[in-house]
């Protein structure tokens, strides 16, 4: 049976009188790749800034590895052992590539592995997204898809046992989504990187995640495998509407990978 890595219990979160996220309870296994998914302002950032410490929740609880960890700071969070990648990229635009991750390796691990050890996480992390290793590789170089590459190797670098990606695939052209579908795939199967990814390509992530949990103005609607989730009439109500039947053909492929 495998281990419970992640799991929240009636968790909540208010903004004055507006309940952004409201008693949601989940967990995630150790090993999965678990898509959260939902309309524009359904909770997912906020759940996943909950379990990062970016957010103190206003009530409920958020569980690593049996432990409360809710309204811990970022810093404590990302030391225990859960990486995030963010929407937008914001790399370090005077240091290179290579250094940007390198920081993310020392600072990410409370500085206790040495400069040379951060070199080497930093450099494992870049062949991993596939980017450049050497340092003298510009910021400047990278285009829409390389800075989705950089955030998802900075968060690498950090030696995460859970990893929140937050829409990988935006700005990517079709290609790349596939890209960065795969490499999801290989961070959990080469590293041992448990998943919790937010997309809003419905047809890459059903063909990859394990299991689907679907919000809606904070709530969850649905959860279970993707071809249970994508033939859900209230999630293709809510969310999926005339994409349903890409989204089930693709979310029927996933059990041939």
């Amino acid at each position: 049976m495998a281990n419970q890595i992640i799991a929240t219990e009636a968790l909540t979160k208010r903004f004055g009188g507006f309940t952004a996220v409201d008693n949601v309870s989940f967990k995630v296994d150790e090993g999965e790749i678990v898509g959260l998914i939902g309309p524009n302002g359904s909770g997912k950032s906020t759940i996943f800034n909950m379990i990062s410490g970016a957010l103190r929740p206003t009530s409920g609880s958020v569980l690593f590895k049996g432990q409360e960890i809710g309204g811990n700071l970022p810093n404590k969070i990302c030391h225990m052992g859960i990486g995030r990648t963010f929407q937008i990229p914001r790399p370090i635009k005077r240091l290179s590539v290579l250094e940007n991750v390198v920081v993310a390796a020392y600072f990410g691990q409370n500085g206790k592995v040495s400069q040379a050890a951060s070199f080497d996480a930093a450099k494992d992390a870049l062949e991993m997204v596939g980017l450049p290793t050497d340092r003298g590789a510009s910021i400047s170089t990278l285009g829409a898809a390389g800075l989705k590459k950089l955030e998802l190797a900075r968060a690498l670098a950090t030696k995460p046992e859970l990893l929140l990606a937050d829409e990988s695939l935006g700005g990517l052209d079709n290609s790349e989504m596939d890209q960065a579908a795969d490499m999801l795939k290989r961070i959990r199967s080469e590293m041992g990187i448990t998943i919790i990814w937010v997309e809003h390509i419905m047809g890459v992530l059903m063909r990859v995640v394990d299991r689907v949990m679907v919000l809606d103005h904070g709530e969850k609607i649905s959860e279970g495998l993707p071809s249970q989730v994508a033939n859900d009439p209230k999630v293709i109500e809510v969310y999926l509407g005339t994409d349903a039947s890409d989204v089930q053909a693709s979310a029927s492929s996933q059990k041939e990978l």
